[in-house]
């Protein structure tokens, strides 16, 4: 919630050694700073997706691992193809 706030921003687990009643607070902080920049977070907690999915109009993506491969299972496959190895 910085004055100055970065265009785009990633949090990777922010849930990370919280106590889970501040799961919601952290969700609304998350709502209040996606109004000013682009953000991504990625998080395990169901609940505090959930929450921020209640807090803001975001769009999730669910991956799913199968065979070793990671899946964006409910997600359009992107537009470009990965070169060969």
């Amino acid at each position: 919630l910085s004055p100055r706030p970065p265009k785009f921003m990633i949090l990777n687990e922010p849930e990370t050694s919280l106590h889970p009643d501040l799961l919601a607070p952290l969700a609304r902080l998350i709502a209040r700073a996606s109004a000013r920049c682009q953000l991504i977070v990625v998080t395990h907690s169901d609940v505090l997706a959930d929450a921020i999915s209640e807090q803001s109009s975001c769009k999730r993506i669910a991956l799913e691992k199968a065979f070793g491969e990671t899946l964006a299972a409910d997600n359009e496959p992107t537009a470009w193809e990965w070169p060969g190895r």
